[in-house]
């Protein structure tokens, strides 16, 4: 395997001979994220069968047909405004987008009225294609740069995989070391390799000492310090509604686990699980599972209440047995079973992604159905009610 897009490669390699080791959190940054030559942001990201990845958009348009009956169901619970926006973030190629605009045109023109779709997408060529695959809806789809360019809102902050592929700084410990050393990146003939040296953010020695792993254990884990702070700014800009989050990851308790000592960055390409992300840079996906329990912790403390979790398996199974019911029923006729039982079944992707909700100024009846069989989520996600 080659170390990846030779430009990319080239221009990382010169960073570390400028500067020394680098950290894994600005590697993967510009493997995943570089202008020109990053995996996401160049565009070459293929998600599917002839991609990279499976994704619950790419198993077909039922996943975003389900997801409009629950935003409609949000929109309700707020009383129906006649300005309810609904903001993407990681929104790739527009998929999902346009599952979820033609559902609500065709069958919820109440809620289609009230509606407008702010995407938030930083690089230019998936914009574009953003721009080509919504054409249809016209000045009802807008665009911003950035979440903090964002005007203040009424509706949802929605994302899909987006914060399992935020960049994350890479700790590790010896079974003899008493203080953890940040894992950074470094050259060697030419090829990536990494070198562990202690950290330089105070920041990051402060997050590392709260991992709750006793001295005496050799372990190697991730801290992602950009999950919390996007958080934060989704929760400055939302005045009222809720922020979604769908994604893989395990609570605190299972992500610090002794059995997990290796921690969960892995790189795919072409559906293959690559030995190392420190290979074929800039063509292979990075991702680092996400940690709930953190990312409750911060937005509880910006002023949000916990509104559910669960896994997609109790949440598909909650909607097809309210709002979706009378499409489940009539799955087998309009073809949708398969995709059906690949979105529900525990050993397909049932299992695998979880929903995480918060809301602000709604009211604590409001129910959403995705989580009527969800365990009590502050139970779930292992701390202590507040």
């Amino acid at each position: 395997m080659s170390p990846g897009e030779p430009a990319l490669v080239a221009l990382i390699l010169n960073q570390i001979r400028r500067a020394g080791p680098i950290s894994f959190r600005w590697f993967m940054e510009q493997a995943l994220y570089h202008a020109e030559h990053g995996y996401y942001s160049s565009g070459r990201a293929v998600i599917g069968r002839r991609g990279d990845y499976f994704t619950n958009v790419s198993v077909g348009p039922l996943f975003g047909r389900m997801m409009a009956a629950q935003f409609r169901e949000m929109w309700a619970a707020l009383g129906q405004p006649t300005d309810f926006a609904i903001v993407e973030q990681g929104a790739q190629n527009g998929d999902f987008a346009g599952d979820v605009l033609r559902t609500i045109r065709g069958s919820m023109p109440d809620f289609f009225a009230a509606l407008r779709y702010v995407i938030i997408e930083p690089f230019l060529i998936l914009r574009a294609r953003q721009v080509e695959a919504l054409a249809a809806f016209g000045e009802i789809v807008s665009w911003r740069e950035s979440i903090e360019l964002m005007e203040p809102f009424e509706g949802l902050h929605f994302s899909n995989e987006l914060f399992d592929a935020l960049p994350v700084h890479l700790l590790s410990r010896g079974a003899s070391e008493s203080d953890w050393t940040e894992k950074c990146v470094t050259e060697e003939a030419e090829r990536f390799r990494f070198v562990s040296q202690p950290s330089s953010d105070p920041r990051l020695a402060s997050r590392a000492q709260q991992i709750p792993i006793p001295p005496g254990v050799a372990y190697e884990t991730e801290v992602n310090m950009a999950a919390p702070k996007l958080v934060a700014a989704v929760a400055e800009k939302l005045v009222r509604g809720w922020l979604f989050i769908v994604d893989y990851g395990y609570t605190r308790e299972d992500f610090y686990s002794p059995a997990r000592s290796d921690g969960t960055v892995q790189s795919f390409l072409r559906h293959r699980k690559l030995p190392s992300p420190l290979l074929e840079v800039g063509r292979a996906d990075i991702t680092a599972h996400v940690e709930w329990t953190t990312l409750a912790d911060e937005a509880l403390g910006c002023g949000l209440q916990l509104a559910g979790f669960t896994d997609q398996h109790h949440f598909m199974t909650g909607l097809a047995a309210g709002p979706m019911r009378a499409e489940v029923e009539s799955a087998g006729a309009t073809g949708a079973t398969r995709a059906l039982q690949t979105l529900l079944h525990p050993t397909l992707l049932g299992r695998t992604f979880q929903y995480l909700a918060f809301a602000r100024g709604v009211s604590p009846a409001a129910e959403l159905s995705g989580f009527s069989f969800a365990q009590e989520p502050k139970t779930a996600l292992g701390f202590a009610a507040r």
